[in-house]
């Protein structure tokens, strides 16, 4: 049994999406069997929660020991961890907090379903010296992407505007610079043509929301498996709902005490692969 306390208002769903990874994993399993009690009582339903609720969750072993993420790196200063799709990037900092039993601190994020590399501080020093350096770009994110199509080019520097729309939670792209939207700068490599698919490496010049899964899909290559900017009769087909996007490589250009980072290059062992929804 898992026991948490809820620090602000919100749903059921929502604080267990951003605070426990495997309870998230068997969302439906628990609430269907009520597993999950607030307050002493047992809940089948998605309640709303009140800062200071007890939540607790009843998960089988098998449910309990599935992993949200791997350890890639850690040293005094760094851990770096390899995250799993369908989890989210605030639950797996929620996770490494207990687990670790220190100090940690949250630096960028993964969308749910992207699976992949984090990074995270261990130290008030570190934490400042990498927000810095991914507000800067001086940290080179690689990205694996399975898309639908073809491309015009093996290779290409492609420049667009983003504009986000906060209600729908979703971005727009256009060619040209419009009122609201940010110019954005998405790399693309082909690496490989597999039938109706084509495997690329992406390299972001701009990091913005939703950035390579937007562009992607404006230039006609939408990624499989995503639900929100994807070819939906495509993705039907496959039987896919996550998008095959991996954050496959980082390599930093630090300097200081941190410079030592910056002969390692990091990798993710994921694949950006068909494979079955989990």
């Amino acid at each position: 049994m898992q026991e948490l306390i809820c620090e602000q208002p919100q749903s059921l769903k929502e604080f267990t999406d951003t605070h426990y990874a495997q309870a998230s994993f068997a969302w439906s399993y628990l609430l269907k069997n009520k597993e999950i009690k607030v307050n002493g009582k047992k809940v089948g339903e998605n309640i709303r929660l009140q800062c200071g609720d007890c939540v607790q969750y009843y998960l089988t072993a098998k449910q309990a020991q599935k992993l949200a993420f791997y350890t890639v790196y850690e040293d005094e200063n760094l851990l770096i961890i390899d995250k799993e799709s369908g989890v989210n990037s605030e639950a797996v900092f929620a996770g490494l907090c207990r687990e670790k039993e220190e100090t940690c601190y949250f630096i960028h994020r993964l969308d749910r379903n992207t699976c992949g590399l984090l990074a995270f501080a261990k130290n008030a020093e570190t934490e400042r010296a990498l927000v810095e350096a991914f507000k800067t770009r001086s940290v080179e994110k690689r990205y694996h992407a399975l898309c639908f199509g073809s491309f015009e080019k093996k290779e290409d520097i492609l420049t667009a505007y983003l504009k986000k729309d906060e209600q729908k939670s979703l971005v727009k792209i256009f060619n040209q610079p419009k009122d609201g939207a940010e110019k954005i700068i998405t790399e693309y490599r082909v690496l490989e043509c597999l039938g109706d698919c084509t495997k690329v490496e992406i390299l972001l010049h701009t990091g913005k929301t939703h950035q390579i899964r937007a562009h992607l899909a404006h230039i006609g290559c939408p990624i499989v498996g995503d639900e929100k900017y994807g070819d939906s009769a495509k993705n039907r087909a496959k039987k896919l709902s996550r998008q095959c996007l991996v954050a496959k490589s980082l390599r930093f250009s630090l300097s200081g005490t941190l410079a030592y980072l910056n002969e390692k290059t990091f990798q993710s062992r994921f694949f950006a692969a068909i494979a079955e929804d989990k």
